[in-house]
Protein backbone atom coordinates (compact mmCIF):
# COMPACT_ATOMS: atom_id res chain seq x y z
CA UNK A 1 0.00 0.00 0.00
CA UNK A 2 1.15 3.52 -0.77
CA UNK A 3 1.75 5.78 2.21
CA UNK A 4 -1.31 8.00 1.54
CA UNK A 5 -3.78 5.14 2.16
CA UNK A 6 -2.01 3.88 5.26
CA UNK A 7 -2.39 5.08 8.82
CA UNK A 8 0.67 5.92 10.88
CA UNK A 9 1.46 7.19 14.36
CA UNK A 10 -1.05 9.70 15.79
CA UNK A 11 -3.04 9.50 12.54
CA UNK A 12 -6.31 10.40 14.28
CA UNK A 13 -4.93 13.98 14.20
CA UNK A 14 -1.83 13.99 11.95
CA UNK A 15 -2.71 12.66 8.49
CA UNK A 16 0.81 12.82 7.03
CA UNK A 17 4.28 14.31 7.36
CA UNK A 18 6.58 15.63 4.63
CA UNK A 19 10.27 16.52 4.76
CA UNK A 20 11.56 18.68 1.90
CA UNK A 21 15.09 19.84 1.07
CA UNK A 22 15.71 22.66 -1.42
CA UNK A 23 18.99 22.46 -3.36
CA UNK A 24 20.59 24.09 -6.40
CA UNK A 25 23.49 23.10 -8.62
CA UNK A 26 26.73 25.03 -8.29
CA UNK A 27 27.59 27.34 -11.20
CA UNK A 28 24.05 27.47 -12.62
CA UNK A 29 21.72 30.45 -11.90
CA UNK A 30 18.50 29.95 -9.96
CA UNK A 31 15.65 28.61 -12.11
CA UNK A 32 14.00 32.03 -12.63
CA UNK A 33 17.21 33.32 -14.25
CA UNK A 34 18.13 30.16 -16.14
CA UNK A 35 18.39 30.04 -19.93
CA UNK A 36 16.82 27.10 -21.74
CA UNK A 37 20.30 25.57 -22.11
CA UNK A 38 20.96 25.88 -18.36
CA UNK A 39 17.61 24.26 -17.52
CA UNK A 40 18.54 21.44 -19.87
CA UNK A 41 21.89 21.05 -18.12
CA UNK A 42 20.13 20.61 -14.74
CA UNK A 43 17.65 18.19 -16.34
CA UNK A 44 20.37 16.10 -18.05
CA UNK A 45 22.61 16.04 -14.96
CA UNK A 46 19.85 14.71 -12.71
CA UNK A 47 18.64 12.24 -15.33
CA UNK A 48 22.18 10.85 -15.56
CA UNK A 49 22.60 10.37 -11.78
CA UNK A 50 19.13 8.97 -11.02
CA UNK A 51 20.09 5.28 -11.54
CA UNK A 52 22.97 5.75 -9.07
CA UNK A 53 20.69 6.90 -6.23
CA UNK A 54 18.91 3.57 -5.69
CA UNK A 55 15.48 3.35 -3.98
CA UNK A 56 14.02 2.20 -7.36
CA UNK A 57 13.79 5.84 -8.39
CA UNK A 58 12.71 6.65 -11.94
CA UNK A 59 13.32 9.87 -13.86
CA UNK A 60 10.14 11.05 -15.66
CA UNK A 61 9.97 14.23 -17.75
CA UNK A 62 6.89 16.32 -16.93
CA UNK A 63 6.06 16.61 -20.62
CA UNK A 64 5.60 12.81 -20.67
CA UNK A 65 2.96 12.92 -17.92
CA UNK A 66 -0.66 13.64 -18.92
CA UNK A 67 -2.53 16.43 -17.14
CA UNK A 68 -4.86 14.08 -15.25
CA UNK A 69 -1.93 12.12 -13.79
CA UNK A 70 -0.22 15.39 -12.80
CA UNK A 71 -3.37 16.41 -10.96
CA UNK A 72 -3.50 13.06 -9.11
CA UNK A 73 0.01 13.81 -7.81
CA UNK A 74 -1.14 17.27 -6.64
CA UNK A 75 -4.10 15.73 -4.80
CA UNK A 76 -1.72 13.29 -3.08
CA UNK A 77 0.46 16.32 -2.10
CA UNK A 78 3.41 14.82 -4.01
CA UNK A 79 3.94 17.77 -6.38
CA UNK A 80 2.91 21.41 -6.05
CA UNK A 81 -0.08 22.82 -7.98
CA UNK A 82 2.16 25.37 -9.72
CA UNK A 83 4.60 22.66 -10.82
CA UNK A 84 1.73 20.62 -12.31
CA UNK A 85 0.74 23.62 -14.45
CA UNK A 86 4.22 24.86 -15.38
CA UNK A 87 5.09 25.48 -19.02
CA UNK A 88 8.82 25.79 -18.20
CA UNK A 89 10.83 23.34 -20.34
CA UNK A 90 13.08 20.62 -18.90
CA UNK A 91 11.07 19.88 -15.76
CA UNK A 92 10.85 16.36 -14.33
CA UNK A 93 10.15 14.24 -11.28
CA UNK A 94 12.34 11.51 -9.83
CA UNK A 95 9.95 9.13 -8.08
CA UNK A 96 9.66 5.57 -6.78
CA UNK A 97 6.70 3.17 -7.09
CA UNK A 98 5.67 3.70 -3.45
CA UNK A 99 5.59 7.46 -4.14
CA UNK A 100 7.07 8.17 -0.71
CA UNK A 101 10.11 9.76 -2.42
CA UNK A 102 9.69 12.45 -5.07
CA UNK A 103 12.33 14.90 -6.29
CA UNK A 104 10.97 17.80 -8.35
CA UNK A 105 13.48 18.96 -10.98
CA UNK A 106 13.44 22.65 -11.98
CA UNK A 107 10.50 23.58 -9.80
CA UNK A 108 11.27 26.70 -7.67
CA UNK A 109 14.81 25.36 -7.18
CA UNK A 110 16.82 22.96 -9.35
CA UNK A 111 16.12 20.21 -6.79
CA UNK A 112 13.21 19.83 -4.36
CA UNK A 113 13.89 16.55 -2.56
CA UNK A 114 10.78 15.32 -0.75
CA UNK A 115 9.93 12.29 1.38
CA UNK A 116 6.50 11.45 2.81
CA UNK A 117 4.87 9.22 5.38
CA UNK A 118 1.44 8.72 6.91
CA UNK A 119 0.96 9.94 10.47
CA UNK A 120 3.64 11.72 12.49
CA UNK A 121 7.16 10.32 12.05
CA UNK A 122 9.47 13.31 11.69
CA UNK A 123 12.74 11.73 12.87
CA UNK A 124 12.71 8.66 10.61
CA UNK A 125 11.57 10.77 7.68
CA UNK A 126 14.34 13.33 8.23
CA UNK A 127 16.92 10.52 8.40
CA UNK A 128 15.69 9.18 5.04
CA UNK A 129 15.80 12.65 3.44
CA UNK A 130 19.36 13.26 4.71
CA UNK A 131 20.45 9.81 3.49
CA UNK A 132 19.19 10.53 -0.05
CA UNK A 133 20.59 14.07 0.05
CA UNK A 134 24.06 12.82 1.03
CA UNK A 135 24.02 10.31 -1.85
CA UNK A 136 23.00 13.04 -4.27
CA UNK A 137 25.62 15.47 -2.95
CA UNK A 138 28.34 12.94 -3.82
CA UNK A 139 27.09 12.89 -7.43
CA UNK A 140 26.48 16.61 -8.07
CA UNK A 141 27.94 19.89 -6.74
CA UNK A 142 25.49 21.91 -4.63
CA UNK A 143 25.37 25.68 -4.42
CA UNK A 144 26.62 26.25 -0.88
CA UNK A 145 27.97 29.21 1.12
CA UNK A 146 30.22 28.73 4.15
CA UNK A 147 28.35 31.39 6.15
CA UNK A 148 24.76 31.07 4.89
CA UNK A 149 24.52 27.37 4.07
CA UNK A 150 22.57 26.02 1.06
CA UNK A 151 21.61 28.79 -1.35
CA UNK A 152 18.03 28.78 -2.60
CA UNK A 153 15.80 30.81 -4.93
CA UNK A 154 13.50 31.80 -2.05
CA UNK A 155 15.31 33.63 0.80
CA UNK A 156 13.17 31.88 3.44
CA UNK A 157 14.73 28.52 2.47
CA UNK A 158 18.39 29.63 2.69
CA UNK A 159 20.46 27.79 5.32
CA UNK A 160 19.42 24.20 5.81
CA UNK A 161 16.93 24.41 2.91
CA UNK A 162 14.72 22.21 5.11
CA UNK A 163 10.95 22.47 5.38
CA UNK A 164 9.08 19.95 7.52
CA UNK A 165 5.31 19.99 7.36
CA UNK A 166 2.45 18.03 8.89
CA UNK A 167 -1.16 17.82 7.67
CA UNK A 168 -3.38 17.98 10.73
CA UNK A 169 -7.10 17.21 11.06
CA UNK A 170 -8.48 19.36 13.91
CA UNK A 171 -12.30 19.40 13.83
CA UNK A 172 -12.52 19.27 17.64
CA UNK A 173 -10.75 22.62 17.98
CA UNK A 174 -13.06 24.09 15.33
CA UNK A 175 -16.25 22.76 16.97
CA UNK A 176 -15.24 23.99 20.45
CA UNK A 177 -14.29 27.46 19.17
CA UNK A 178 -10.59 27.04 20.05
CA UNK A 179 -9.18 26.81 16.52
CA UNK A 180 -8.01 30.42 16.07
CA UNK A 181 -6.44 30.45 19.53
CA UNK A 182 -4.46 27.29 18.69
CA UNK A 183 -3.43 28.56 15.25
CA UNK A 184 -2.19 31.85 16.77
CA UNK A 185 -0.06 29.91 19.27
CA UNK A 186 1.46 27.89 16.39
CA UNK A 187 2.25 31.08 14.45
CA UNK A 188 3.87 32.65 17.53
CA UNK A 189 6.11 29.60 17.95
CA UNK A 190 7.79 30.14 14.57
CA UNK A 191 5.58 27.90 12.46
CA UNK A 192 3.35 28.71 9.50
CA UNK A 193 -0.25 27.55 9.31
CA UNK A 194 -1.32 27.09 5.69
CA UNK A 195 -3.95 25.43 3.56
CA UNK A 196 -3.60 21.82 2.47
CA UNK A 197 -1.69 22.66 -0.73
CA UNK A 198 0.72 25.10 0.91
CA UNK A 199 1.16 28.87 0.62
CA UNK A 200 -1.97 30.69 -0.57
CA UNK A 201 -4.26 27.63 -0.44
CA UNK A 202 -7.27 27.08 1.83
CA UNK A 203 -7.93 24.60 4.59
CA UNK A 204 -10.17 21.70 3.57
CA UNK A 205 -12.42 19.80 5.94
CA UNK A 206 -10.68 21.13 9.07
CA UNK A 207 -7.31 20.02 7.62
CA UNK A 208 -4.38 22.45 7.88
CA UNK A 209 -0.69 22.29 7.03
CA UNK A 210 1.78 23.20 9.79
CA UNK A 211 5.37 23.95 8.65
CA UNK A 212 8.53 25.62 9.95
CA UNK A 213 9.25 29.14 8.69
CA UNK A 214 12.91 29.34 9.76
CA UNK A 215 15.73 27.57 7.94
CA UNK A 216 18.68 29.91 8.62
CA UNK A 217 20.64 29.87 11.89
CA UNK A 218 18.99 26.67 13.07
CA UNK A 219 19.98 23.02 12.57
CA UNK A 220 17.96 20.26 10.93
CA UNK A 221 17.60 18.51 14.30
CA UNK A 222 16.26 21.70 15.93
CA UNK A 223 13.68 22.18 13.15
CA UNK A 224 12.57 18.55 13.59
CA UNK A 225 12.40 18.91 17.37
CA UNK A 226 10.30 22.10 17.12
CA UNK A 227 7.84 20.57 14.66
CA UNK A 228 7.52 17.46 16.83
CA UNK A 229 6.82 19.57 19.93
CA UNK A 230 4.20 21.72 18.20
CA UNK A 231 2.55 18.70 16.57
CA UNK A 232 2.32 16.97 19.96
CA UNK A 233 0.75 20.13 21.42
CA UNK A 234 -1.84 20.22 18.63
CA UNK A 235 -2.56 16.49 19.11
CA UNK A 236 -3.00 17.01 22.87
CA UNK A 237 -5.34 20.01 22.47
CA UNK A 238 -7.39 18.35 19.71
CA UNK A 239 -7.88 15.21 21.82
CA UNK A 240 -8.95 17.34 24.81
CA UNK A 241 -11.48 19.10 22.55
CA UNK A 242 -12.81 15.75 21.29
CA UNK A 243 -13.12 14.48 24.86
CA UNK A 244 -15.12 17.59 25.78
CA UNK A 245 -17.42 17.11 22.75
CA UNK A 246 -17.93 13.45 23.64
CA UNK A 247 -19.47 14.49 27.00
CA UNK A 248 -22.52 15.59 25.03
CA UNK A 249 -22.35 12.32 23.13
CA UNK A 250 -25.91 12.26 21.78
CA UNK A 251 -25.50 15.64 20.05
CA UNK A 252 -22.11 14.64 18.61
CA UNK A 253 -23.25 11.17 17.51
CA UNK A 254 -26.36 12.65 15.90
CA UNK A 255 -24.30 15.08 13.82
CA UNK A 256 -21.75 12.43 12.80
CA UNK A 257 -24.39 9.84 11.85
CA UNK A 258 -26.41 12.43 9.90
CA UNK A 259 -23.24 13.28 7.92
CA UNK A 260 -22.45 9.59 7.45
CA UNK A 261 -26.00 8.98 6.24
CA UNK A 262 -25.70 11.71 3.60
CA UNK A 263 -22.26 10.49 2.54
CA UNK A 264 -23.30 6.87 1.91
CA UNK A 265 -26.83 7.49 0.57
CA UNK A 266 -26.52 10.64 -1.57
CA UNK A 267 -26.89 10.30 -5.36
CA UNK A 268 -24.82 13.41 -6.18
CA UNK A 269 -22.06 15.08 -4.15
CA UNK A 270 -19.79 18.01 -4.96
CA UNK A 271 -16.12 17.85 -3.98
CA UNK A 272 -16.59 20.60 -1.36
CA UNK A 273 -19.55 18.91 0.33
CA UNK A 274 -17.75 15.55 0.34
CA UNK A 275 -14.68 17.08 2.03
CA UNK A 276 -16.86 18.47 4.86
CA UNK A 277 -18.79 15.20 5.28
CA UNK A 278 -15.58 13.15 5.33
CA UNK A 279 -14.09 15.41 8.01
CA UNK A 280 -17.06 14.59 10.25
CA UNK A 281 -16.99 10.88 9.32
CA UNK A 282 -13.24 10.62 10.02
CA UNK A 283 -13.83 12.16 13.44
CA UNK A 284 -16.61 9.64 14.07
CA UNK A 285 -14.40 6.73 12.98
CA UNK A 286 -11.47 7.89 15.14
CA UNK A 287 -13.76 8.22 18.18
CA UNK A 288 -15.25 4.75 17.61
CA UNK A 289 -18.73 6.20 16.96
CA UNK A 290 -18.85 4.89 13.39
CA UNK A 291 -18.14 1.16 13.48
CA UNK A 292 -18.86 0.61 9.77
CA UNK A 293 -15.55 2.12 8.58
CA UNK A 294 -11.85 1.45 9.14
CA UNK A 295 -8.99 3.98 9.07
CA UNK A 296 -7.90 2.56 5.71
CA UNK A 297 -11.35 3.01 4.19
CA UNK A 298 -11.49 6.62 5.39
CA UNK A 299 -8.07 7.29 3.78
CA UNK A 300 -9.33 5.74 0.52
CA UNK A 301 -12.52 7.81 0.64
CA UNK A 302 -10.51 11.01 1.13
CA UNK A 303 -8.26 10.18 -1.86
CA UNK A 304 -10.66 8.61 -4.36
CA UNK A 305 -13.38 11.24 -4.04
CA UNK A 306 -10.96 13.92 -5.29
CA UNK A 307 -11.58 14.72 -8.99
CA UNK A 308 -8.37 13.49 -10.64
CA UNK A 309 -7.87 10.35 -8.55
CA UNK A 310 -11.55 9.47 -8.99
CA UNK A 311 -11.31 9.81 -12.79
CA UNK A 312 -8.07 7.82 -12.81
CA UNK A 313 -9.74 5.04 -10.79
CA UNK A 314 -12.71 4.95 -13.18
CA UNK A 315 -10.42 5.14 -16.22
CA UNK A 316 -11.96 8.07 -18.09
CA UNK A 317 -12.45 11.82 -17.89
CA UNK A 318 -15.81 13.00 -16.55
CA UNK A 319 -17.85 16.20 -16.63
CA UNK A 320 -18.55 17.92 -13.28
CA UNK A 321 -22.06 16.39 -13.09
CA UNK A 322 -20.69 12.93 -13.99
CA UNK A 323 -18.07 13.37 -11.24
CA UNK A 324 -20.77 14.19 -8.67
CA UNK A 325 -22.69 11.01 -9.58
CA UNK A 326 -19.58 8.79 -9.80
CA UNK A 327 -18.31 10.12 -6.47
CA UNK A 328 -21.36 8.62 -4.74
CA UNK A 329 -20.89 5.30 -6.54
CA UNK A 330 -17.21 5.11 -5.46
CA UNK A 331 -18.15 5.93 -1.85
CA UNK A 332 -20.63 3.02 -1.82
CA UNK A 333 -18.00 0.70 -3.36
CA UNK A 334 -15.35 1.56 -0.76
CA UNK A 335 -17.79 1.35 2.19
CA UNK A 336 -19.00 -2.13 1.08
CA UNK A 337 -15.49 -3.56 0.42
CA UNK A 338 -14.34 -6.34 2.77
Amino acid sequence: MNWYIQNGKESDVVLSTRVRLSRNLKGIPFKTRCTKEELKKVFDTLKEVTPLLGYNLKFIAMEDIDNLTKQTLVEKHIISPDFAKTKVPYTAIIINDEENICIMVNEEDHIKLQVFTSGLDVDNLLNLAIEIDEKLEKLVDYSYHEKYGYLTACPTNVGTGLKISALVHIPGLEMTGNLNKMLNIVNNLGMNVRGVYGEGSKAEGDIYQIANNQTLGITEKEIAKNLNLISQKIIEQERIARKYLAKNSLKLEDKIYRDYGILVNARRLSEEETIDLLSSVKLGTDLGIIKELTDKKVAELILYTKPANMQKRIGKELSVIEQEISRCEIIKQIVKED
